[in-house]
């Protein structure tokens, strides 16, 4: 074959292949264009700005917690929301909006994320985040209160009830558990078939170890939202649903991409080995709320059956059509289940 042949297949395979990053890139524009082109009610919602009295609590091992309290000093039950992965307090605008009118909220941004700072790898663990909300309770909420976790925010919550199960009763009055897991979340298949989700698994704990030690140019690229983490958003944090806002995407896109790539690689071993299943019981002892999105990828239904498997007198709900971030899909349906919790929880004084 002469060279000029070489040549010209070469460059036509690299042409070929130029066009088919373009088309894509093209695809997905389009995509997030038609999709930014809906009507969009939620698009003048003030996320992120419901500013409560800002608080530090400051743990035993030196970290000030970023905290705000909101609502009236004198509520009798005082409820005390603890967020997901990745994200921060402000991932609770709906029901911050919703209760504070009612009840003395408390919400706070676990080690790491939000506006806490940044700790050793070796102290992000859930245990250490119970011990965190323990610290918390007893700066904030001294008197009766309601837990309110939102993914690993219920997994802290859990962590409470292994380490400090005395609180459970006299103090804490009610949880509510959303989103969440009791553990087995390294045999999620994300929606792979069952091989494929065998392998990511596999490899998944090297290379999220890779990426965070590359964390601080890894956030480089991450600075500016694109079209990639907004798709990636809209799959993982709500199933792709139609009806979903894309300024509530956007929302949670920038709060996930706030979060320090070093942060989610130390805490992606303590999610993966979390295991509470038998501190479960603990929670037995007060009125409990179980939600999950009927789509849920990330912490599926079936872990919330489990939950609700093990505390049968719980309220279980299982939201349609709803995935991982159902507090932001289906506020409505979520506050009414809190309502319904706290009146159960009032009842128990």
């Amino acid at each position: 074959m002469s060279t000029r042949r070489r040549v010209g297949i070469a460059s036509a395979v690299v042409g070929i292949a130029s066009a088919s990053v373009a088309a894509a890139a093209f695809a997905k524009r389009y995509a997030v264009g038609r999709i930014r082109l809906r009507p969009d009610p939620e698009a003048s919602e003030p996320f992120g700005e419901l500013l409560g009295e800002v608080a530090e609590v400051t743990t035993s091992d030196g970290v000030v917690l970023h905290a705000e309290i909101d609502g009236p000093a004198d509520a009798p039950l005082t409820v005390v929301f603890c967020h997901g992965y990745t994200l921060s307090l402000d991932s609770w605008h709906y029901q911050r909006r919703d209760l504070r009118d009612s009840y003395r909220l408390v919400f706070w941004d676990q080690r790491c994320h939000g506006r806490s700072p940044k700790t050793a790898a070796e102290d992000c663990t859930i245990d250490r985040l119970g011990d965190d909300l323990a610290e918390l309770l007893d700066a904030l909420a001294p008197g009766p209160c309601v837990l309110v976790g939102h993914s690993m925010g219920g997994m802290t919550i859990m962590a409470l009830a292994d380490r400090h199960p005395e609180l459970f009763g006299d103090r804490v009055r009610g949880v509510a558990l959303i989103s969440t897991s009791a553990g087995k979340l390294a045999e999620l298949s994300l929606g792979l078939p069952a091989l494929v989700s065998k392998a990511v698994h596999k490899l998944a704990p090297a290379t999220v170890s890779a990426i965070g030690r590359s964390g601080k140019l890894v956030d480089r690229g991450r600075q500016v939202g694109n079209d990639v983490s907004f798709l990636a958003v809209r799959l993982f944090g709500f199933g792709d649903s139609r009806n979903v806002s894309p300024t509530v995407v956007d929302f949670v896109e920038s709060m996930i991409r706030s979060t320090p790539t070093e942060v989610i690689a130390d805490f992606y071993p303590a999610l993966m080995s979390h295991d509470k299943l038998t501190a479960l019981n603990v929670l037995d002892d007060v009125p409990t709320a179980i939600l999950v999105g009927e789509k849920d990828w990330l912490t599926p239904p079936e872990h919330s059956r489990a939950i609700a498997a093990a505390l049968p007198r719980a309220h279980f709900t299982e939201v349609p059509g709803t995935s991982h971030l159902v507090q932001l899909e289906r506020p409505g349906v979520v506050n009414d289940a809190l309502r319904d919790l706290l009146k159960r929880a009032a009842r128990e004084e």
